[in-house]
C-alpha cells in the first residue's frame, strides 16, 4: 500500500508513499487513512502523529486526477469518494491524540486539505500550498472548507478558493495557513512532537477536545467540560506534576 505507519518512541508517523505520482491520493488511500489514524489513536504507546511523506522534498499533489477522469462518471464512485475523503480528514481533524503535518514540497487539493486537519503545520522554505477546485470546476465539501475558514478567516479562505493559486512557505505563514518554517520539516515535526509527548497527555488531549468543541460552535461551558477541569486534579497527571514543581525536577508523565 501507498501508506504506512511507522512508530518511534511516543511518536508515530503515518506516511505517504507514492512518489511516482507525487503522493497523490487514490481511492483506495482515501479509505486507508482513517483506519491507520484509528490504530495509532488506540496504541497508548503513541502520543503524537505526525503526518508525512516517505520520500523528501513532497508531501501530497492533492488526489489523484487520473482517478477522477476515469472514475467520476459513475455516481455511486462519487458518492464513495466523497464519504473516504470526508472521512480521512475527520479523522486527523477529531483525532484524540496531537497531529502533526510536515510539508516538504507540493501541498495542493486534497493534500493541503489533509495538512489542514492537522493540529499543526511545519513547512520547508519549498514548499508550495493550495487548493485549487476552481481550477478543475469542483466544488470542495462544507466540511472541508470550514476546516480553512477556521484555519486563516473566511476573506482568506475566499481569496485561496476563489484564485485557486499556490502560495510560497513565506505567504503560507504570513496567512496562518502553516505556523513555521523548517529547512527539515519533519526533523523539526519530530522535536516538536516529542515536547508534546513529554507533557501531561491528559492536558493535552483535554486542551485539543475543548478546542475543537470551540472551532464546532459551543460557546459556553457544559458538563462534560466542567468536568474536564474538575477531575484533571483527582488524575496522578496533576500529581505528578505537582510533585516535580516541589521537587524543582522534570515531570515524569
Amino acid at each position: 500500500m501507498h501508506l504506512r505507519l511507522e512508530q518511534e518512541g511516543p511518536v508515530a508517523r503515518l506516511l505517504i508513499d507514492r512518489p511516482d505520482r507525487r503522493n497523490a491520493m487514490t481511492q483506495a488511500m482515501w479509505e486507508q487513512l482513517p483506519h491507520l489514524v484509528g490504530q495509532a489513536m488506540a496504541d497508548d504507546a503513541i502520543r503524537v502523529l505526525i503526518l508525512a511523506s516517505a520520500t523528501p522534498g513532497l508531501f501530497c499533489a492533492g488526489a489523484d486526477i487520473h482517478e477522477f477522469a476515469a472514475c467520476s462518471a459513475g455516481e455511486d464512485w462519487r458518492v464513495a469518494n466523497q464519504a473516504a475523503i470526508r472521512a480521512s480528514q475527520y479523522a486527523l481533524a477529531h483525532a484524540e491524540k496531537p497531529v502533526i503535518a510536515a510539508i516538504d514540497g507540493d501541498c495542493i487539493g486534497g493534500g493541503c486539505g489533509l495538512a489542514i486537519a492537522c493540529d499543526l503545520r511545519i513547512a520547508s522554505p519549498a514548499a508550495r500550498l493550495g487548493i485549487t477546485p476552481a481550477k478543475l470546476g469542483i466544488v470542495y465539501s462544507l466540511f472541508d472548507t470550514k476546516l480553512l475558514v477556521d484555519l486563516v478567516g473566511p476573506a482568506r479562505a475566499k481569496r485561496i478558493l476563489f484564485t485557486g493559486a499556490l502560495h510560497t512557505a513565506d505567504e503560507a505563514l504570513a496567512i496562518g495557513l502553516i505556523e513555521e518554517i523548517a529547512p527539515d520539516p519533519l526533523t523539526a515535526a519530530d522535536t516538536l512532537a516529542r515536547t508534546i509527548a513529554a507533557n501531561a497527555q491528559h492536558s493535552v488531549r483535554a486542551s485539543k477536545a475543548i478546542i475543537r468543541r470551540i472551532l464546532d460552535g459551543q460557546p459556553d461551558d457544559d458538563a462534560t467540560t466542567l468536568a474536564l477541569f474538575r477531575d484533571a486534579f483527582t488524575l496522578p497527571d496533576f500529581a505528578e506534576g505537582v510533585a516535580a514543581f516541589r521537587a524543582k525536577r522534570r515531570p515524569d508523565f
